[in-house]
């Protein structure tokens, strides 16, 4: 017989932030509050950049031809946290890379603070920044 759960806080026993879920062959737990992200936006890089959707995002800058700097409203506890992105365009550029925490100018890494971090948009044939429509950015990690 299937029930339904309905609540609006859940609230861990030892510590309220830290709620133990039991994984895959009931071998293992994965505390539920370290596997959700932190921070995660959705952005349209050309023309006048803006936010499609995000989360835990104050803004984006634009900081030259397909390089953005992502600014997170409720800080990250350290530099240490996870960033991931993706982009794609609708058009016939080709294949690009998207590098994260990396600055177009000087190609050498740019380390990020618990409040931003920049992204960067290639084209995987010659590495020339490129604007490009369809950009995604995900932060993992402990908040401040």
């Amino acid at each position: 017989m299937a029930s339904t759960l309905k609540i609006n806080t859940l609230t861990g026993v030892t510590t309220a932030g830290s709620i133990a879920v039991t994984g895959e062959g009931n071998s293992t737990t994965t505390n539920l509050q370290q596997g959700l992200a932190k921070q995660w936006i959705h952005l349209n890089g050309t023309g006048t950049i803006a936010i499609v959707d995000s989360f835990n995002t104050t803004s984006i800058t634009d900081d030259g031809t397909g390089e953005y700097t992502i600014t997170i409203a409720n800080d990250m506890a350290n530099i240490g946290y996870s960033k991931t992105s993706t982009g794609a365009q609708n058009n016939s550029f080709g294949p690009q890379i998207v590098k994260v925490d990396y600055g177009r100018t000087s190609n050498n890494y740019s380390a990020p603070t618990v409040t931003a971090y920049k992204i960067q948009n290639l084209l995987a044939s010659n590495a020339d920044g490129i604007d490009t429509q369809y950009l995604n950015a995900t932060a993992h990690g402990d908040l401040a």
